[in-house]
């Protein structure tokens, strides 16, 4: 569990595009079907991860972007992101 945290916290400190390529790396390697079982439920788990992690960054993001939006007036003003 304790190298899992580490990883986890790596991962969570990564910026979006790394783990974007790493969830490529990912795929293409459980696509690839070459690896022992043990080895892919890893690298399934890992891409899990990078996964959750990537879409908190981008929630945290969608937020941010939510909060900037400025009225007519030059107010700052909150309006949702439309998801469409």
């Amino acid at each position: 569990a304790q190298e899992s945290n580490g990883t986890a916290a790596a991962e969570e400190a990564m910026p979006l595009e790394a783990i974007l390529k790493r969830l490529d790396e990912v795929v293409l390697q459980l696509e690839k079907g070459d690896l022992a079982l043990e080895e892919s439920l890893r690298v399934f788990e890992e891409g899990v991860r990078l996964t959750r992690a990537g879409q908190r960054r981008l929630d945290a993001a969608e937020k941010r972007v939510d909060q900037l939006v400025t009225g007519e007036g030059g107010e700052t003003v909150l309006q949702p992101m439309s998801r469409g």
